[in-house]
């Protein structure tokens, strides 16, 4: 089945170009030239990537993105004018996946679209028919004693962390907890990495596959803000992410 890519941008040469790109590689397209009408896609069409323009009028990409993530876990890359750390960082506060500033080579935007989608792919993020979530829920709860190990179907049980990768599931002492897929692969490198400090570049580039720059510990140190949040995890001294200052973070429960 073809993946269908949401396009938001109020500029119609890009939408359209991005249009044709996307296209060339087999993708299903929607394309949407203002914030109202993506919104009304976003409620009723199935989609596996969202990009949407951070300066939309009427409703903005900011408010797009907060809808989706309301329901959704698929990736969403941001489009901004503005080379500012400050609209990143917001776009990646409200659930955005990933960035791109304009103007942009197409080729790098779609490299970036391949390499998300691969990610929500791998950990079967892709929306779940009931009975395939109970089944998924079942190996959960049945690998739960095997702690500090992945099991051959691909639960990894770190303390009251359980993560399903087949099913991009994430249990927190038997709750769910809902993430990203940027989210649940930063969260599976460190159940992998047990007890072992991983570097922000090293998550950076685990995740991103791009070059690693000064301002890209920000991106890490805002998706690992959310980890927390999520994981209910936000005192002074984290129980599950740690902090080591000036070399990177762990896990070690």
């Amino acid at each position: 089945m073809k993946s269908c890519i949401l396009v938001v941008d109020d500029e119609k040469e890009i939408a359209d170009l991005l249009e044709i790109y996307l296209k060339s590689e087999d993708y299903e397209v929607i394309k949407c030239y203002d914030g109202e009408e993506a919104s009304a896609v976003i409620d009723k069409e199935a989609v596996d990537l969202a990009i949407l323009d951070l300066m939309l009028p009427g409703v903005g990409g900011l408010e797009l993105c907060k809808q989706i993530r309301e329901k959704r876990n698929y990736p969403v890359i941001m489009l901004t004018a503005k080379d500012s750390e400050i609209d990143k960082i917001t776009g990646l506060t409200i659930g955005a996946d990933d960035y791109v500033t304009k103007p942009f080579l197409p080729l790098e935007l779609l490299a970036r679209v391949k390499a998300q989608l691969r990610r929500y792919e791998r950990y079967g993020a892709k929306e779940k028919k009931e009975g395939d979530a109970t089944c998924a829920a079942d190996e959960t709860e049945n690998a739960k004693t095997k702690d500090g190990a992945k099991d051959g179907d691909g639960v990894l049980v770190c303390g009251g962390i359980v993560l399903n990768e087949q099913a991009h599931q994430c249990f927190l002492n038997g709750d769910e907890v809902l993430l990203t897929p940027t989210e649940f692969g930063i969260l599976e490198i460190l159940c992998r990495k047990r007890g072992i400090v991983v570097s922000a570049e090293e998550l950076f580039h685990a995740i991103w596959k791009d070059e690693y720059y000064s301002k890209s510990n920000n991106t890490i140190t805002v998706h690992i803000r959310h980890l927390r949040e999520k994981l209910k995890d936000t005192g002074e001294k984290p129980k599950y992410i740690k902090t080591v200052w000036g070399v990177g973070y762990k896990i070690d429960v």
